[in-house]
Order: structure tokens, then sequence, then C-alpha cells
């Protein structure tokens, strides 16, 4: 029978090695993000993310005099964060970033003037896929506009039907191999959150057999995300409406 030096030796032993597995678990959910905003000298930045569609602060910090800036959460799975400044002059134009956090270390540099658009995101594996992603969409979303306003010159004038026809055929063109490139990108990275979340937020509203398809490619740890969940169940309310639709 143990005695009683023993047995709280082994209970202390036992805490401590509870402990640790408890904090190795944190750690590797966390996510540290910091950085810097190069001009900036007084104001508060706010870490942000939407929680049942309301941006809430997750946390902030006051900088007063250095434009650096540090924040730790812990992070279920890579979802979309936004790093908000509040300035001074109560201008809040364009003082939000956009960016996918994820259980890492996370680096965002900018400039006060240019806060948006300067930003560089480092750390992020699904933040470097999403900017490859958007660097060829804003290509054919630039294309689009040039379409559309062509379109507008060409109904102006009277009797120019065969002009307008054809520029509407090759939007409704640019359109189609827009939703395969969003699609096969998805599909491509299926081991990736960003899959599932182009799904949900460039193609939703693709055939079902497509978004289907981009699902089956997803891994299993993708599968159980955030987004992935959030397309699994989408695609079965797509499926049941569709269904219901067709019910006499």
């Amino acid at each position: 029978m143990l005695s009683h030096k023993y047995f709280w030796a082994l209970l202390l032993l036992f805490s401590v090695l509870m402990g640790c597995e408890e904090a190795s678990k944190s750690s590797e959910n966390t996510m540290h993000l910091s950085g810097s905003i190069d001009g900036l000298r007084k104001g508060t930045v706010y870490l942000q993310k939407m929680q049942d569609s309301t941006l809430v602060s997750i946390d902030s910090v006051v900088v007063n005099g250095s434009p650096k800036f540090d924040f730790k959460t812990e992070v279920e799975s890579p979802e979309i964060y936004y790093l908000s400044l509040k300035k001074e002059d109560g201008d809040s134009l364009n003082d939000r970033i956009f960016f996918f956090g994820e259980p890492d270390k996370i680096t965002i540099n900018t400039l006060l003037k240019t806060f948006e658009s300067s930003a560089e995101v480092i750390g992020s594996k699904n933040q470097i896929l999403f900017q490859e992603y958007r660097k060829l969409a804003r290509q054919f979303d630039s294309k689009k506009l040039d379409y559309i306003k062509a379109y507008f010159e060409a109904a102006k004038e009277d009797g120019n039907t065969d002009a307008v026809d054809s520029i509407q055929k090759a939007m409704d063109n640019l359109i189609k191999r827009r939703y395969l490139y969003s699609l096969n990108f998805a599909s491509t990275h299926g081991d990736n959150v960003i899959a599932p979340f182009i799904v949900l937020t460039e193609v939703y509203n693709a055939n079902v057999r497509f978004l289907d398809t981009v699902a089956s490619k997803l891994s299993d740890r993708v599968r159980e995300s955030k987004y992935g969940k959030e397309l699994i169940d989408f695609i079965a309310e797509r499926k049941a409406a569709e269904a219901a639709a067709t019910t006499p």
C-alpha cells in the first residue's frame, strides 16, 4: 500500500503532466499576431471577427508613441479576422485589414496613410493562397467592368443590337470562366480552409453538383473546420430546397 508521501508525490506529478498537456494544446491553437503601423503615434488597434453576422472586437491595444501592436488569441480553425484602426482624427475610411487568421505566428506590417492597401501579411498559408486566387480574380472583375461599360455605350446607339448581343455573349462567357476558375482553385486546394471559403463567398450560387465536387475534395481536417462545416450544411440546404421545389 502506498504511503501518504508517495501518494501525494504521484498526485503532484500527475497534475504537472496534465498541466503541460493542456498548455501544449493551448499553444497549438494560439494565433500570435504582431506587427507595426508605420506613421501611427496615437490610436487604438482592434482585433475583430464575425460572430453571428456581427463584427465583434476580440481584443484591442492602445498605441501611444510606438507603432507596434501585439495580440494573442485562441483559433480553433483558420478563419477571417480583421485588424481595425481607430485614429484620433476620427476618419475610419479604409482602416480595416481583412486577413486569414490561423494558429501560428502572423505578422502584419502596414502604413498609416494607406492602412489597408499597404498591408503585408506574413505567416498565414491561407492568406497566401487567397492573395494568389485574388490576383487572377481581379483580372476577371476588371474585364467584366470593361464589358459593362461597352454594353451601355453600344445600347445607346439605335439599331446596334448585334454589338449589344455580342458584348452580352462575351460577358456571359467571362462569368462562366470566372466560376470555373473559382471552382477549380477550390478543388485544387481542398486541404486548406481557403477552399470552402471561396465557394461560400464567390460561387455559392453555382450548380450544386459543382459544389458537391469541391466538398468531395476537402480533407477531413478542412471538413471539420468552421468554413468546412458551413459548406457541408449549405450544400445540404441547397439540395433540400431544390428537392422541395420539384416535389408536386
